[in-house]
């Protein structure tokens, strides 16, 4: 496995990015035509804005199930990198950092973690600028 870094740390599955979501994007496109194509005919109308419904179902399920599994996976980073941070000072993390510091302060080194927190609240550094500025970075190769 490559080694991660700022330039690969983001996860990409084509299955689920591309492909599905290609397929489900197309029969967004393919049902609206039908139920275009059916709007005066009354025996095809409903079936032909079920097929419209369902879609549209199977695309909030496509982005809901991303968003939430990315939301448990970020609260559990915060208790993370709270106890990391304690077990380094003895303290919780500074409740000026919003979680997505806290998600990109996870790659810092433990050697650049405190000196990069205080940082990161000190200049209110952005998500990417702190991923930009770790030097060793401390992959996280279980985040879905």
């Amino acid at each position: 496995m490559e080694e991660q870094n700022y330039v690969n740390h983001r996860r990409f599955v084509p299955l689920f990015h591309g492909v599905l979501l290609g397929i489900l994007v197309l029969t967004l496109i393919g049902s609206a035509v039908n139920l275009f194509e059916s709007w005066g005919d009354h025996e095809r109308i409903y079936s032909a804005s079920l097929i419209l419904v369902l879609d549209v179902s199977c695309l909030m399920l496509f982005f809901f199930c991303r968003i939430f599994a990315l939301k448990a996976q970020d609260r559990a980073i915060r208790a993370e990198e709270n106890l990391r941070h304690f077990a380094m000072t003895g303290k919780l993390l500074d409740p000026a950092l919003n979680i997505r510091q806290i998600i990109a302060l996870r790659f810092a080194s433990d050697t650049e973690f405190l000196e990069l927190e205080q940082r990161a609240v000190a200049e209110s550094m952005a998500p990417d600028a702190i991923k930009r500025a770790v030097k060793q970075w401390r992959a996280d190769t279980y985040r879905a």
